[in-house]
């Protein structure tokens, strides 16, 4: 495995490269846990101990820019403004007040020059983005930050947030974000500085907060979707939002996010398949699935 210090190598030398994709749920519960101390109770343990071989992971596989997918929860952006694609350019990225007081993390440093880039790229490529100088970042994009790199004084890395619809109707398809990762990577990968660039899907599992079937979780259904992701994400793309509801309930939908992370690999653009480093699937956190994954680009 390659380590962050090593020289990236791309297609054209010194040009950035995406190296891996990463996959988290980002329960809210779990940030909760971290920040109250209760980590090593029993029931929070399982979940935490299937996390340890990513944090090792990272620590032997640090990139320096994260491009991080994640939905906000009404916080940033609420019903008045709906960003379907939202695009963080911005150096720094606070914490956000979620009711309850902003999470003791660190503030996300970003990285504005690649993020221009992406944007102007991706937007060039026919994807319309809003593009975002004043971003605060809620347990979406914090909570799988602490399950990677655990409760450091300052985030090892730069993060490029990039924020998906997936709370109010309409919300994209897997197909278009499908799509939208593989113009992220030719973006990415036309940057000429040579940084090692991971991306990130996260959100997901099935869950449902409301209505009759509140705290439904479909173990099968989760883990037929991990397995696709891995060996036909061009397929699995093809799921239809009305089956996202139906099997993995109302907030399932956000799994579409781990598509555009999926496409942004190299095997979706004629490359090797990628290496798979680490699997996890727990339930359940609060009353949601939980599930991880950890893909390498090969050479």
């Amino acid at each position: 495995m390659e380590s962050a210090q090593a020289a990236p190598k791309t297609a054209a030398q010194g040009h950035a490269r995406i190296t891996a994709s990463v996959y988290s749920s980002h329960v809210p519960a779990i940030g909760a846990a971290i920040d109250m101390g209760k980590t090593e109770e029993p029931y929070w343990v399982p979940l935490f101990k299937g996390f340890e071989p990513s944090k090792q992971w990272m620590k032997d596989n640090r990139p320096d820019v994260v491009f991080l997918v994640y939905n906000d929860h009404a916080t940033s952006f609420d019903l008045g403004v709906i960003p379907t694609f939202a695009i963080g350019t911005a150096a720094e990225f606070e914490p956000a007040d979620e009711g309850y007081g902003p999470r003791p993390v660190p503030k996300v440093k970003g990285h504005p020059e690649l993020a221009s880039h992406i944007a102007q790229s991706v937007i060039q490529q026919d994807f319309d983005l809003t593009i975002v100088n004043d971003l605060k970042v809620d347990h979406g994009l914090t909570v799988p930050m602490n399950l990677m790199f655990g409760s450091p004084d300052a985030w090892p890395v730069q993060v490029i947030p990039f924020h998906v619809n997936v709370v109010q109707y309409p919300v994209p398809s897997g197909q278009r974000c499908f799509a939208l990762g593989q113009a992220i990577r030719r973006a990415i990968e036309s940057y000429d500085q040579p940084l090692n660039v991971q991306i990130w899907g996260t959100g997901g599992m099935s869950h449902q907060l409301q209505g009759p079937r509140a705290g439904l979780i479909n173990k099968d259904w989760d883990n037929r979707f991990l397995d696709r992701l891995i060996a036909e994400p061009a397929e699995l793309a093809k799921v239809s939002h009305i089956e996202y509801v139906r099997e993995a309930g109302s907030e399932g939908i956000e799994l579409v996010m781990w598509l555009i992370a999926r496409g942004a690999m190299a095997d979706v653009a004629g490359g090797k398949p990628p290496k798979l480093v680490h699997r996890f699937f727990h339930v359940p956190a609060s009353n949601t699935a939980v599930g991880h994954l950890i893909l390498e680009n090969t050479l």
